[in-house]
């Protein structure tokens, strides 16, 4: 063979080799981001089961607590929602991103309707402790109302736990800005030098008060996580977040803003952002920046 296109050829040859290389680990990188991507879609879902299952529960027992058969008939038209939505959420598959996000709206409305009934029967164990303080003519009087609460003083522990599950925190209106080196919002990310978030905590009166802790986790389009923020407990694990924020909390709405420097190269794409506190996600969206 000619010694002047041998070379050539030879050069062409680990070139070719080289690419295919490059190509072979770029492809089982995204393996590896795609799975943890899974993983954590599963995760979620799996926790939105259990709350679905878990409301349905309660449900179950606060119908045993009570003799009111209008409550009863409202309590059960409840429960098969929820015991339907439950359903649906166990056919929907993670990569269905715009059901399992239909059916996390729907979860906080179940969550809210249940906290609703917890203070409406809690309100009729007051009522029930009152009038046991009153004359026998009274407690004559009130002798329906008596027997619609009978028993429930003996169950406050119990509504207790209850009302620690619908106490669970909600964040809402989440927005996520661009902002370059003056501090002003930009449309192109390579002039973007930090990320704003936006939500509001959502008012909650069966909340507990005090210092709360905000952790955030950013996962670029890649599925890479926005390092910084420390770690914090979820699900039995420990998860890496891109910010966290203490802030104090009255049971009142509140805003939240958080900012997350830029410390690496960023592209163009969708990023995922999840917020989470008191072990709970309490809200998530995804954004697309150019």
């Amino acid at each position: 063979m000619n010694k002047k296109l041998l070379i050539p050829m030879i050069i062409i040859g680990l070139f070719l080799v080289a690419g295919v290389i490059y190509l072979w680990v770029t492809l089982d990188n995204q393996k590896k981001e795609n799975k943890a991507m899974q993983e954590l879609a599963e995760l979620d879902k799996k926790e939105m089961e259990n709350e679905y299952q878990q409301f349905a529960n309660q449900y179950s027992e606060m119908k045993t607590k009570i003799s009111n058969d209008s409550i009863i008939a409202q309590l059960t038209a409840e429960q098969e929602r929820t015991q339907r939505l439950l359903a649906e959420l166990r056919n929907v598959k993670t990569t269905d991103a715009a059901e399992i996000a239909r059916l996390k709206k729907e979860l906080a409305t179940v969550r809210e309707v249940l906290r609703s009934y917890i203070i409406e029967i809690d309100s009729l164990n007051r009522l029930n402790q009152n009038l046991t303080a009153e004359n026998t003519q009274i407690k004559g009087q009130y002798a329906e109302a008596t027997r619609q609460i009978e028993g429930l003083s003996s169950e406050k522990a119990t509504l207790s736990e209850k009302v620690a599950i619908a106490s669970q925190l909600d964040a809402t209106g989440i927005s996520l800005q661009a902002k370059d080196k003056h501090g002003k919002t930009t449309n192109k990310i390579k002039k973007c030098t930090a990320l704003q978030l936006n939500f509001t905590i959502t008012k909650n009166v069966t909340a507990g008060n005090g210092t709360k802790t905000i952790y955030v986790r950013i996962t670029s389009p890649t599925g890479t996580l926005l390092a910084g923020g420390g770690s914090f407990q979820y699900e039995n694990k420990s998860l890496a977040s891109s910010m966290q924020k203490t802030i104090e909390y009255g049971g009142q709405e509140i805003p939240v803003t958080l900012y997350w420097n830029v410390n690496q190269a960023l592209m163009e794409g969708t990023y995922n952002v999840s917020i989470f506190a008191d072990g709970n996600m309490i809200g998530s969206r995804s954004f697309t920046l150019k």
